[in-house]
């Protein structure tokens, strides 16, 4: 029997993202995103479903949407399931399904970008150089940390 976990979700983050770093020095980050869904119910009244997920990066990934992402903004998420169990303090088993980003896509336009200098980096994705950093051609960030649609 084949399986298949992919997941794709556009929705706005519903909180700043989370920084922080395994004991090994990996980056690792925190999206919560609200994905809304449109339906008709069975008297054929439109209704608006919403659904709050939490989105795992990791590493320069991770670093790049702390940099530029902020609650509100839209994004779009690849990748895959994951189940966490733990038990709480007092002994209650827990569980949760959460979604493994293997790529984030902002979408919108970077808000700080207007009047700033915003330079290209390898691959042609833009990316704007950080408050009162230079950025060299060499020291772009790569499109593999970064994606934009705006």
């Amino acid at each position: 029997m084949a399986n298949l976990n992919k997941v794709f979700l556009i929705g706005n983050l519903t909180r700043d993202p989370e920084l922080r770093y395994t004991p090994g020095g990996t980056a690792v980050a925190n999206l919560g995103i609200a994905v809304n869904r449109r339906f008709k119910d069975s008297s054929g009244e439109l209704k608006e479903e919403v659904c709050f997920l939490t989105v795992t990066v990791w590493d320069k990934q991770a670093e790049a949407c702390c940099q530029y992402l902020h609650k509100g903004r839209p994004v779009f998420v690849e990748g895959v399931l994951q189940s966490r169990f733990w038990e709480t303090s007092d002994g209650q088993k827990r569980s949760a399904i959460d979604v493994r980003a293997e790529r984030v896509q902002f979408l919108g336009s970077y808000p700080g970008a207007k009047g700033k200098e915003v330079e290209k980096a390898e691959g042609g994705v833009e990316a704007p150089a950080p408050e009162g950093v230079e950025q060299h051609a060499s020291e772009a960030i790569k499109p593999e940390d970064v994606a934009w649609d705006g």
